[in-house]
């Protein structure tokens, strides 16, 4: 991980539990699901699931995602891009 993406991370940790960075959150979350997008490899749940029980520690997590789906060349949907771009502006201006 480089210095940005550590820094975004800990910005994270301080502001996850805000209503625009959840709801982005949510939003990526339910694209990953739909378009059937494999990213985590270690959960126990759907991204669906992951959807409709964030919370504010799993919004790490999420972010971490973000940052895997924008830098991605195998990725190709602009709709979850954009998402993913969307959640790491949000945590970056918070």
């Amino acid at each position: 991980m480089d210095s940005v993406s550590a820094e975004l991370v800990k910005k994270c940790e301080e502001s996850a539990g805000s209503g625009d960075i959840m709801g982005a959150c949510k939003v990526m979350l339910e694209l990953v699901d739909k378009e059937k997008i494999k990213i985590e490899k270690d959960r126990d749940q759907t991204y669906l699931e992951m959807a409709e029980n964030l919370k504010p520690e799993d919004v790490q997590i999420v972010l971490k995602m973000a940052l895997e789906i924008r830098e991605s060349g195998d990725i190709k949907d602009p709709e979850l891009k954009n998402a993913a771009s969307i959640l790491i502006r949000a945590i970056e201006m918070s």
